[in-house]
């Protein structure tokens, strides 16, 4: 009973931020695994490497995307379960679904070496980065398993009320990324390759762990026998859909901007753009470790059928969402230059450029936290249509329209113009969506 104990609980800010709070930390510190190798690798081999991590960066969203579908969509169709007091079968789906991860994994893995090397050398890159893709690629790959689980226990952590401990293990796999960087970099000299090992071990920390700790039976989620329900499989991967389409679309939205940039600015252009990423992944990181803090809660209360506890949960969270993005507007604006000159030294011409377009991109920051926690509301609702629909719009078809049009105007800045523009576009249709389903939900 004390683990379903924080689901009974009155909603106040005080009890939301004490389960939101460590899932915020965590994914902080997981948005620090890319940009601390984007650090070591820009400042210990060279711009042309950072632009590299940036040209790989579609093919790992992919692994990205799938991990994230398995793992949103199961926490809300288990979670549901769980509300609707059905806990041995939620057990057996779980473990159902940890085990498809771990078949998905390696069929990734598989297949993304046998495609790399036609990938990038259709790219027409200089020998140099093309070099340093296949180099790092082929290292990160090797740890494709443990990023799905890596991903799904942090998830099933959460919502077993091991937010803390899923925040340990997130700081503990930062910190061996950070330390390995430089090992692995410096001492070694293993060079991109061993940014990539690096990364990938800092990500088994959570995978290792949560093996442990879901082979106990105390956790409120635990390993049993599986039931093999094809369609909870399906229920899992229609749910989560959105958040992998969002994943999926980014990459794909990644190469637009990486082709865009080599032909109005050159390698340098890109490197720029990875720089304006790593500022905005940052920052989007606080709204979805926020959405993913409360996302069991919402599906506990839909399950539980609780519309007041439901009502009380969105208002204070569409409160808390706005302090946020206030606060991320004015450090990333006043800390721009700081920012920037962590990848790039003042000399560089990547410089110049990543300030400009991180001043204009700024903007941005506005409106992407109400589209992360209405497309994350929505899942948890065991809603995938309308989710998909805010994350495919917001990610892909106004980000297309915006990176196809802008440009065309306004040239270099109507490449970051491109973002807030398609944001504040997708806001529109959040909010349009967020009254349309009100009184359905009750929320």
């Amino acid at each position: 009973m004390e683990n379903t104990n924080v689901y009974e609980k009155p909603v106040t800010l005080k009890n939301i931020l004490k389960f939101a709070v460590p899932t915020i930390a965590m994914t902080v510190f997981m948005s620090f695994y890319t940009m601390v190798d984007g650090l070591f690798v820009s400042n210990l081999i060279g711009t042309n490497a950072l632009s590299a991590i940036n040209l790989t960066a579609p093919i790992i969203q992919l692994v990205t995307a799938v991990s994230t579908m398995l793992a949103t969509g199961g926490s809300a169709v288990i979670m549901k379960k769980m509300g609707e007091q059905k806990a041995e079968e939620a057990k057996e789906d779980f473990t159902f679904l940890i085990l498809v991860n771990i078949l998905v994994g390696v069929i990734m893995c598989v297949v993304g070496y046998l495609a790399m090397g036609h990938i990038f050398a259709g790219m027409n890159l200089s020998p140099d980065v093309e070099g340093y893709c296949v180099e790092y690629l082929s290292r990160y790959l090797i740890f494709t398993v443990p990023i799905l689980l890596m991903n799904n226990f942090t998830l099933y952590m959460i919502a077993s009320e091991k937010s803390a401990l899923s925040f340990i293990c997130s700081v503990t796999g930062g910190v061996l990324n950070m330390v390995l960087d430089y090992v692995l970099i410096v001492w070694f000299g293993m060079g991109i390759g061993g940014a990539a090992i690096a990364a990938g071990l800092g990500y088994s920390v959570t995978a290792a762990v949560g093996l442990f700790v879901f082979a106990r039976k105390k956790s409120l989620l635990h390993f049993r026998k599986p039931a093999f329900r094809f369609k909870v499989l399906v229920n899992a991967a229609a749910n989560g859909c959105s958040e992998m389409a969002t994943a999926l679309v980014t990459g794909i939205i990644t190469m637009m901007f990486n082709w865009t940039m080599l032909h109005y600015v050159g390698e340098d252009g890109v490197a720029a753009v990875t720089i304006i990423m790593y500022v905005l992944m940052f920052a989007s990181s606080l709204y979805t470790g926020y959405s993913y803090g409360v996302a069991p809660m919402v599906s506990y209360y839909y399950g539980e059928q609780n519309q007041g506890k439901l009502k009380n949960l969105v208002l204070l969270s569409l409160k808390v969402i706005m302090g946020i993005s206030f606060i991320t507007v004015a450090a990333s604006f006043m800390l721009t230059r700081p920012l920037v000159s962590v990848f790039a030294r003042p000399d560089n011409p990547v410089y110049d450029l990543a300030v400009t377009g991180n001043r204009i991109c700024t903007a941005a920051l506005l409106f992407i936290g109400f589209n992360i926690f209405a497309s994350g509301m929505f899942t948890a609702l065991s809603n995938g249509a309308v989710s998909a629909i805010l994350a495919f719009s917001r990610s892909f078809v106004f980000m297309l329209i915006t990176m196809i049009a802008l440009p065309l105007i306004l040239g270099i800045n109507g490449i970051w113009l491109a973002t807030p523009a398609a944001e504040l576009m997708a806001l529109a249709l959040s909010v349009f969506m967020f009254f349309k389903y009100r009184k359905k939900y009750g929320y």
